[in-house]
C-alpha cells in the first residue's frame, strides 16, 4: 500500500508517520509538504521524516498530477490550521483548505487512487451549546477556517464513488505531544502556561465548551479511515464522549497535575464558539479505532515534556503558528499568499 500524507511536516504529521510506520509497516510512506513549520522541532532526536520512504517538498495547491501516480490512498493534513491564522489570511485559508482540497481530490481520483482521508474539523458546529451535535445536525461555521472545511466537505461528497472513497473526519481540538509541538491548543497552551508562570490565563469567562482529543488517536483514526470498507463518503465527528469540557474545566484539570492558579476573564466578550459533540457514530463503525488517551494521562504527558519550560512569553514565540507565518512574512521568505520567495537569481534557491 502506497501512502501519501499531505501537510505530514506539522503537528500532526510526525505522530501520523510514527503510527502508520508501526501499524502498516509494509506501506511506503511518502510526505509532501510546503515546509514552512519545519524549523519548530522541539528537541535535537532525529527529525520524524525519517520514517518516510519519500519526502517531496512542495505547496499543496501546486501538485502535479505525476506526483499522485501509484498511490493508493491519501491522508490530506495540508491546512491553514485554525481561527487566528485563518482571520489573518482568510484568502489563502479558502485557497488552500478548499481549493487545493478540492483539485488534489480530482487529481486523486483521476489518476485511480482508491481512498482519500481528510482531516476535518468539528468547529464547522459553531454555536450550538444547546445540545450534542450530530453528523446530521446544522453547521454553523463561524469562521474562515470552519467555513473552507465545509465547502470541502461538500465538494468532496461529489467526488465519492464506489472507486474513490472520500472518508471526512471531524475532529475535535487536538492536543497532546508532537515532535513539532504546538502551544496555540487550548490544552497544550494551559500546561506550558502552568509550567512557565505558574499561573493560567482563561481569555474567556471559562464557559464555551471544546471537546478534545489526542493527537495520537486522530493518527488512529486516520489509519482506519484509508482501510475502511462500506459508504463511498462518510462524515464523523471523531473524539469520545467523556471528552466535552468547558474551557475552565480544562484549567482545573491542569491545575490537579501543575499546581496553578486559575485567572478567568469575567469582562471577557462571549464566545459563540461553543459546542458539544457525540461521537457516538465513530465509535459504532471503527470500534477498535476509538479514542485510548484520557484527559489526565494527556495532561501528565505534556506536563512531564514541558517540565523544564520557562518560556513566560511564549504566546509571542515559534511555538505559536502564527508567530511563524508572521516572521516568515516579515523576513520576506514567504509573500502575502504564503507562498516562498522566488530568489532572482536563477542559481541559487530558497527553502
Amino acid at each position: 500500500m502506497h501512502i501519501l500524507v499531505t501537510g505530514n511536516a506539522g503537528y500532526v504529521g510526525p505522530v501520523l508517520l510514527t503510527h502508520l510506520r508501526r501499524a502498516l509497516p509494509g506501506a511506503k510512506l511518502t510526505g509532501y509538504d510546503a515546509g514552512l513549520f519545519l524549523g519548530q522541532l522541539i528537541d535535537t532526536g532525529p527529525v520524524p521524516e525519517r520514517t518516510l520512504d519519500v519526502q517531496l517538498f512542495g505547496d499543496v495547491r501546486d501538485i502535479r498530477a505525476e506526483q499522485l501516480d501509484g498511490v493508493d490512498a491519501i491522508i490530506h493534513l495540508a491546512a491553514i490550521s485554525n481561527d487566528p491564522m485563518g482571520n489573518e489570511f482568510e484568502d489563502v485559508t479558502l485557497a488552500v483548505n478548499r481549493d487545493a482540497t478540492i483539485r488534489l481530490a480530482q487529481l486523486a481520483k483521476d489518476r485511480g487512487v482508491k481512498a482519500f482521508a481528510f482531516a476535518s474539523s468539528c468547529s464547522v458546529y459553531g454555536s450550538a451549546e444547546e445540545a450534542e451535535r450530530t453528523e446530521d445536525s446544522p453547521l454553523q461555521p463561524l469562521t474562515a477556517y470552519a467555513r473552507s472545511k465545509v465547502e470541502a466537505e461538500t465538494a468532496l461528497q461529489s467526488l465519492a464513488s464506489r472507486d474513490f472513497r472520500v472518508t471526512c473526519l471531524r475532529f475535535a481540538t487536538a492536543c497532546g505531544m508532537s515532535p513539532r509541538l504546538r502551544l496555540d491548543l487550548v490544552l497544550n497552551d494551559f500546561v506550558a502556561s502552568a509550567r512557565a508562570t505558574g499561573a493560567i490565563k482563561i481569555l474567556s469567562d471559562g464557559t464555551p465548551w471544546r471537546p478534545l482529543i489526542h493527537v495520537e488517536d486522530m493518527a488512529r483514526a486516520l489509519e482506519w479511515a484509508i482501510a475502511r470498507a462500506g459508504d463511498a463518503y462518510m462524515v464523523l465527528n471523531v473524539g469520545r464522549a467523556d471528552w466535552n469540557f468547558q474551557v475552565r474545566e480544562l484549567a482545573e484539570a491542569v491545575a490537579r497535575v501543575v499546581p496553578a492558579k486559575i485567572e478567568i476573564n469575567p469582562d471577557a466578550k462571549p464566545d459563540k464558539r461553543s459546542y458539544r459533540v457525540s461521537f457516538a457514530r465513530f465509535r459504532a463503525l471503527a470500534p477498535r479505532h476509538t479514542p485510548q488517551w484520557s484527559l489526565d494521562a494527556t495532561v501528565r504527558q505534556l506536563a512531564d515534556a514541558l517540565r523544564d519550560f520557562t518560556d513566560a512569553n511564549f504566546r509571542n514565540g515559534q511555538l505559536i503558528r502564527l508567530n511563524v507565518l508572521r516572521d516568515l512574512r516579515a523576513r520576506q521568505r514567504v509573500d502575502d499568499h504564503l507562498r516562498w520567495a522566488v530568489s532572482p537569481d536563477p542559481s541559487t534557491t530558497q527553502s
